[in-house]
């Protein structure tokens, strides 16, 4: 996509661990998942059935968070205009920056 900044990609959701955003599958929903082909233990790289709550954070290379939007729901999304208002605020410290 040609982006000019990192993304994370968390395999075995070792870093939403971190944050605190990482859940359990119930038990009971397990097989929903499976029936629409969906294999949580092979999507983490491991044998669990752990999903992060959906986040979006912008880190600065201070690692300091300089946005967070963290929702339970996942059809809630932070709107793209908010994510990238705050990567221009973090360019602007950055170009300021001696």
């Amino acid at each position: 996509m040609k982006l000019t900044f990192e993304v994370l990609s968390d395999e075995g959701n070792r870093v939403a661990r971190q944050f605190g955003i990482v859940f359990t599958l119930p038990e009971e929903l397990r097989p929903i998942y499976a029936g629409f082909g969906i294999d949580i233990p092979i999507t983490n790289g491991d044998d669990t059935f752990e999903l992060p709550i959906p986040a979006t954070y912008v880190i600065d290379r201070d690692r300091k968070i300089r946005m967070a939007f963290v929702d339970a729901d996942y059809t809630h999304r932070v709107d793209p205009e908010i994510v990238l208002s705050a990567l221009k605020e973090v360019r602007v410290r950055d170009q300021s920056d001696p």
